[in-house]
């Protein structure tokens, strides 16, 4: 069977499990690349340092899990954790972090996707969605914040993997 027969043929969850699977990978990569000496790098006084932004990834696959399981009030009763000072150990906590969450997500029945949750929508204003849609809306935050880690790995220096296309760093011709 092609690859394409396989998308066409793959169900709204198989197809959601490698888009993420594809984007974590790129995530990674991204920061892999970020020199390890630059982790409190704050790009202004009102941004985060690169140790905190990149500590997003492992705070949002946890706040992922509660909410997916309509838990986020109990979540928001507590602190949040802060980052380990090792880049290493921030990265193997993303990684176990990524791992916990995707198993998760695997382990749902199909149908129990469309299970409404508890999310904001809005400032100070609470809805509900799919747990699909916030599967979705958690993932394109993760584009997000690896847009912006992007411009903290430029500005400390490194190297810019590809992410959708070339860079100046990894050109594709």
């Amino acid at each position: 069977m092609s690859a394409k027969a396989d998308v066409a043929n793959a169900t709204p969850k198989q197809q959601f499990l490698t888009t993420l699977d594809r984007e974590h990978r790129t995530t990674m990569r991204v920061l892999r690349a970020y020199p390890a000496d630059q982790l409190d790098m704050r790009p202004h006084p009102t941004c985060r340092t690169a140790r905190e932004l990149a500590w997003v990834f492992v705070v949002e696959r946890g706040l992922g899990t509660a909410v997916y399981q309509n838990q986020l009030q109990e979540l928001m009763s507590g602190e949040m954790p802060e980052p380990p000072e090792s880049w290493d150990a921030l990265l193997e906590a993303l990684e176990d972090a990524q791992r916990l969450f995707r198993d998760l997500i695997d382990a749902t029945p199909e149908e129990e996707l469309h299970d409404k949750v508890s999310f904001f929508v809005g400032p100070k204003q609470m809805g509900e969605m799919t747990r699909f849609e916030w599967l979705w809306f958690l993932l394109h935050d993760e584009i997000h914040h690896r847009g912006q880690f992007s411009i903290y790995l430029r500005m400390a220096g490194g190297k810019v993997p590809s992410i959708y296309g070339p860079t100046a760093d990894e050109p594709w011709m």
